[in-house]
């Protein structure tokens, strides 16, 4: 994948892929800092601290934020995960410079005014409820407790009602300042801008940043032991989750489990799961399954969402999938056209090109390089018929799976 990288003097890292004929471009900052990183005392804190960066700089307030780059048409936003933390934005070639200002303003000379923090408390507070208003979000949320049980990767990544109400200005800055390290931050560019342009801006908004370049220790996901929970909630249908621990981000055996979850449950409708539970026996609407690998740990998970007469069918035809992944190996034709489905959406996810900067940018955070889809396509068709066989049982095999159902109250 054609990109140039550049490295400034404080550590933060310029990443560039070049795109001809398109008057867009796509710009993204991303931190490797995230909810796993908070202590027990400020579970939420990294998220907290992604609404407050949009509540005032040294220069400007939430109103000239908001609207620096919405004025021209670009659009701006920001999310949170377990491990790092994402500023992107896309606007017209013209307004580059305009976005870079913006996006270092806000990340690195937010001052956190006392006001728009208790007020965004609320908003916060707000957005917990909403979630839990959502029960295919909940159930993940709460699924994630029981996976990774006391270890920081279980909490939610918005917080408690607790612990957001007490954050102070102090937690903000000490997290900031703890984790915010600029060797682990990377600023990706996709679009039309001659190399020495880009460095000359990075040099002058990027380059003035103090470097902070503490070292970083996470602490390793506890012990697993799968577990089976049932919970009454004010809900219509049945909500399910079953799943469990899997491998992280540089297991041998990673590209092998993309390739297996996505011939199981990926998007589509002919995933195996949509089309033996949902096709042939009409069992249930939404079913999908997911794999998120991460620094030294992962984790598998299949979701559906049914009417509570059918959930325990539904359970019994999981298993049943499952088993058959364990049991029976890939023909040559299964395996061939799960590799040719998987690539067909890899490449078509590149006309996504927001998308493409951010995964490449959070890939040099990963692995230190980013690979080409040359590169990612051979990593498919390395992965053998034998190696899906034993990736299914390392992963699908009864006693590693955790499973969690919200059941309607009465």
């Amino acid at each position: 994948m054609e990109y140039s990288l550049l490295t400034l003097k404080n550590g933060i890292r310029v990443l560039h892929k070049p795109a001809q004929e398109s008057g867009i471009m796509h710009m993204c900052l991303v931190i490797n800092a995230g909810s796993r990183d908070e202590t027990n005392e400020a579970i939420g804190l990294a998220h907290f601290i992604e609404h407050l960066l949009f509540k005032g700089t040294r220069k400007r307030n939430t109103y000239q934020i908001l609207n620096r780059l919405e004025v021209v048409g670009a659009d701006l936003n920001a999310y949170t995960t377990k491990e790092q933390t994402c500023i992107h934005a896309s606007f017209l070639n013209e307004h580059l410079e305009r976005a870079l200002d913006l996006l270092t303003d806000i990340t690195f000379n937010s001052v956190f005014p006392q006001n728009e923090l208790e007020k965004e408390k609320g908003v916060v507070l707000d957005e917990l409820d909403s979630y839990k208003d959502t029960p295919e979000e909940h159930i993940q949320d709460e699924f994630d407790e029981i996976v990774f049980n006391d270890h920081a990767l279980g909490n939610n990544i918005l917080g408690t009602p607790e612990s957001i109400k007490a954050f102070k200005q102090s937690d903000i800055l000490s997290f900031i300042a703890a984790n915010y390290n600029t060797h682990e931050i990377v600023l990706g560019v996709y679009g039309n801008i001659p190399e020495k342009k880009l460095q000359k801006l990075a040099d002058k908004y990027l380059g003035i940043i103090p470097e902070n370049n503490q070292t970083k220790h996470r602490t390793e996901a506890n012990g697993y032991l799968a577990k089976v929970d049932q919970k009454e909630k004010n809900c219509i249908q049945t909500h399910c989750i079953i799943g469990g621990r899997s491998y992280n981000l540089n297991h041998d055996k990673k590209t092998g489990m993309l390739l297996l979850n996505n011939l199981l449950g990926g998007p589509g409708m002919s995933s195996r799961l949509n089309l033996e539970i949902r096709e042939r026996f009409g069992a249930c609407y939404t079913i999908e399954s997911s794999f998120v690998p991460m620094t030294d740990t992962g984790m598998f998970s299949i979701y559906f969402g049914t009417d509570d007469g059918k959930a325990s069918r539904c359970i019994k035809l999981v298993h049943k999938e499952l088993k058959k992944l364990r049991e029976n190996q890939l023909s040559t034709m299964q395996l061939h056209q799960a590799k040719q489905r998987f690539k067909g959406q890899i490449a078509l996810a590149e006309e996504s090109r927001i998308s493409v900067i951010i995964a490449m940018t959070k890939s040099l955070l990963d692995y230190g390089k980013v690979d080409s889809l040359p590169e990612i396509f051979n990593k498919i068709d390395s992965v053998s018929a034998n190696d899906i066989l034993e990736i299914a049982n390392e992963n699908f095999s009864p006693e590693q799976l955790s499973m969690l159902t919200f059941v309607p109250s009465e």
